[in-house]
């Protein structure tokens, strides 16, 4: 039976030190593996490649397609505490939603998103 392990999410950013420290400082990353224009950082089976490309368009500048990833947690209120005593900046505060999540989004310094939830117990 074929089984899917894990997931990377290969993001390009114009600042690769700037980047890799904001995933370690704000967001709770440790760094896995460093190459010349690369950080590998995860955050338990949350995983994040990141490739330094100073020239191109940042992600901030595509707006809807700067979405990166939805990320289910446990202890979500947790976490949106975490990351706004880190500094964080959000896209939507923690919240209740209709489809059974509670979320919350935040954005980096090159502009991906990415959005939290947890789902709400019935």
């Amino acid at each position: 039976m074929i089984e899917v392990k894990g997931t990377w999410h290969v993001l390009a950013v114009n600042d690769l030190e700037k980047s890799t420290q904001y995933y370690i400082d704000i967001l709770g990353f440790k760094l896995e593996f460093s190459v010349e224009g690369w950080r590998f950082l995860s955050r338990g089976v949350f995983r994040v490649m990141l490739g330094e490309c100073p020239d191109e368009v940042p992600a901030s500048e595509i707006n809807n397609h700067s979405y990166i990833a939805y990320i289910n947690v446990e202890g979500i209120d947790a976490l949106y505490a975490e990351f706004k005593n880190n500094g964080a900046k959000f896209t939507q505060e923690v919240a209740d939603k209709p489809w059974d999540m509670r979320e919350f989004g935040i954005v980096t310094p090159d502009g991906h998103r990415m959005m939290f939830g947890e789902e709400i117990e019935s």
